[in-house]
C-alpha cells in the first residue's frame, strides 16, 4: 500500500468517527446558522492570487509522513499572521492529525487573525469535511484527484460552491486532466508524488503545456445559458511543492502559473515569516535583474 491509499483508508475511517460524534445533520444547521446569522466576509483565495505581484500561497504544515516532525512546536497562532505580514497572498493549513500534525482547530486559531485566504488542506473524501471547514473559517478547500472519481470531485465542487468555498483541484500527471471543468476555482499541479511523496518541479512544467490546453478547451464549453467562459474566469493555476528558490517562480510564471503554494522551505527555518520575507524579496530581485 503506497502513502496515499494509507492516508485515504485512514480519512474515511476518521470521517466515519466523526460522524458518530457530531452528526452531518448537525453540522448543517451550525452552518445554516453562521450563513444566516453571522455570515463572514468571503475572501475569494483565485482573485488574490491573480492580483498578487508574488502569488505565495505559503503554508503552515508541522510534519509530513516522508520526513517526520518539520517544525513540531509551530504556532497557529503566530506562524499565519507572520506569514501574511511578509507578504503571503493566501494561507493553506493542513489539517490532517495522523499524518500532518493538524486540526481545524489551527483554522479557528489563525482566521481571526489574518484577513487574506485559508485553504483547508486535506484529503476531502465526504461532504462532511466541507461542512467543517466553512464552520472553521476556511476559504477554500483542497480536492484531490488521485483520491476521488470524476463524479465524487464534480459533486464535492458542486456542494463546496454552495457553502460558498473556493475550490483548489489538485491533480498530479495527465491522466488526470480530464477532472478539469469550468467550475474549479483554480488548478494545483502538485510536483510531490502522492504515492512516494518524492518531490519533482520540473512536474509542474512537464504539465504545463497540455494543462493550458485542456483549460482553453473548457472555455469553449458552454454553460447552462448557452454562454462561454471568458478568460478571466478559467481556472488559475497553481504549482504546488519542491519550490525552494526564488528563480523557479520566475519560470513558473513564464510557464502560465500564477500561485505558488510552498510549506517547507518556510516551515523548516526558525522564523517562518522572515524565510517568506526574503523570499519574495529574492523573486522582486531576480525579475528586476531580467527587466535590465
Amino acid at each position: 500500500m503506497d502513502i496515499l491509499s494509507e492516508i485515504t483508508d485512514h480519512k474515511r475511517i476518521e470521517v466515519e468517527l466523526q460522524k458518530q460524534a457530531v452528526s452531518p445533520e448537525q453540522l448543517r444547521e451550525q452552518v445554516r446558522d453562521l450563513m444566516e446569522n453571522s455570515p463572514a466576509p468571503r475572501r475569494s483565495m483565485k482573485r488574490a492570487l491573480a492580483s498578487s505581484p508574488a502569488g505565495i500561497i505559503a503554508e503552515f504544515k508541522r510534519r509530513s509522513p516522508s520526513k517526520g516532525w518539520i517544525y513540531e512546536t509551530a504556532k497557529a497562532d503566530e506562524i499565519p499572521a507572520a506569514y501574511e505580514a511578509a507578504g503571503a497572498s493566501a494561507i493553506s493549513i493542513l489539517t490532517d492529525a495522523k499524518f500532518f500534525g493538524g486540526s481545524l482547530r489551527d483554522i479557528r486559531m489563525a482566521r481571526p487573525l489574518v484577513d487574506i485566504p485559508i485553504l483547508r488542506k486535506d484529503f476531502i473524501i465526504d461532504e462532511y469535511q466541507l461542512l467543517q471547514a466553512r464552520i472553521a473559517g476556511a476559504d477554500a478547500v483542497l480536492l484531490i484527484a488521485a483520491c476521488l472519481t470524476q463524479e465524487e470531485c464534480a459533486d464535492l465542487t458542486a456542494r463546496a460552491h454552495a457553502l460558498g468555498l473556493e475550490v483548489l483541484l489538485e491533480i498530479h500527471s495527465p491522466r488526470e486532466l480530464a477532472y478539469i471543468s469550468k467550475d474549479v476555482d483554480m488548478v494545483g499541479v502538485n510536483n510531490r508524488n502522492l504515492g512516494t511523496f518524492v518531490t519533482d518541479v520540473e512536474n509542474s512544467f512537464r504539465i504545463a503545456g497540455q494543462l493550458r490546453q485542456t483549460i482553453a478547451g473548457v472555455r469553449n464549453i458552454p454553460d447552462a445559458q448557452g454562454s462561454s467562459d471568458t478568460p478571466r474566469n478559467l481556472p488559475l493555476l497553481v504549482s504546488e511543492s519542491g519550490i525552494s528558490h526564488p528563480e523557479t517562480i520566475c519560470r513558473l510564471r513564464t510557464a502560465g502559473f500564477r500561485g505558488f503554494l510552498i510549506g517547507e522551505t518556510f516551515m523548516k527555518a526558525p522564523r517562518p515569516g522572515d524565510a517568506l520575507k526574503g523570499f519574495i524579496q529574492g523573486i522582486e530581485e531576480t525579475e528586476a535583474q531580467k527587466s535590465l
